[in-house]
């Protein structure tokens, strides 16, 4: 059974910076592309980076120059390094594996 379980979210003021963590299992976590979403009431869900197997990665336009994402497949985790967070990145971040996601964690962005 394919379980992500999602931390690192909180409170944080415009131009900080947090680092989200999710821990795999149930796959085989090497070969596999995960990726990060985020979701509002006002937005819904939208895709926010990916990284593959190989440790290529992609990111949404909107996040570009200011978020990381990196891989340990030594510990089965997928981290997400958000710096300059501004308002408009609140929401519940969930890293995804094809249609499985996890609980998610809260970002909230405000002073």
């Amino acid at each position: 059974e394919v379980q992500l379980v999602e931390s690192g979210g909180g409170l944080v003021q415009p131009g900080g910076s947090l680092r989200l963590s999710c821990v795999a299992s149930g796959f085989t976590f090497s070969g596999s592309a995960i990726a990060w979403v985020r979701q509002t009431p006002a937005k819904g869900l939208e895709w926010v980076s990916t990284i593959y197997n190989g440790g290529s990665t992609t990111y949404a336009d909107s996040v570009k120059g200011r978020f990381t994402i990196s891989r340990d497949n030594a510990k089965n985790t997928v981290y997400l390094e958000m710096n300059s967070l501004k308002p408009e990145d609140t929401a519940v971040y969930y890293c995804n594996k094809g249609v499985a996601r996890g609980p998610g964690t809260q970002v909230i962005v405000s002073s």
